[in-house]
């Protein structure tokens, strides 16, 4: 479709140059792939995109005792919009807990719950799997060199936080 698409333009339009079209249309094919694919691994778990990433945020940071909402909102790759009623999801679900700060008494501090680090690591190993399955099937060295290509269009984009 996309190759079609390319070709349309070429023959409607040959002052305009389609090839840029044909990187962007892949990515937003793959990007939406993508997400299926996630959502449906975690499914399973009962967990959404955005409860998972900070469930797993929680649990890579859990040596340091938990993270302030707002220093959990920076390590997400999610918006603001939200955290707080996603917090409180999480809490009712028995998930994670809110502790106070013992560096700020006005603050709190959100950590994971026995049964909020079972499901997480149960959840990681499917998505890490998940993640695996995704990939085409290119040598090592094919998907390093993807790898750098997408890290200098995240650069390029101002996207440096994500990388």
């Amino acid at each position: 479709m996309i190759d079609a698409l390319i070709t349309a333009w070429e023959e409607t339009r040959p002052d305009l140059d389609p090839a840029p079209l044909a990187v962007i249309g892949r990515v937003l094919v793959l990007a939406a792939h993508l997400e299926r694919s996630v959502e449906s691994t975690l499914r399973p778990h009962k967990l959404s995109l955005g409860q998972f990433d900070i469930l797993a945020t929680l649990r890579r940071h859990e040596p340091a005792g938990g993270l302030t909402p707002t220093v959990l909102l920076r390590s997400v790759l999610l918006t603001s919009g939200g955290m707080t009623s996603r917090l409180d999801r999480l809490a009712a679900a028995g998930l994670v807990v809110r502790k106070p700060d013992p560096s700020d008494r006005r603050g709190v501090v959100v950590t994971l719950t026995a049964k909020g680090r079972k499901l997480i690591d149960a959840a990681t190993a499917a998505r890490f799997a998940e993640a695996k399955t995704s990939l085409p099937k290119l040598s090592k060295a094919d998907l390093r060199r993807l790898s750098e290509l997408l890290r200098t269009w995240l650069r390029e984009i101002g996207e440096d936080a994500i990388i």
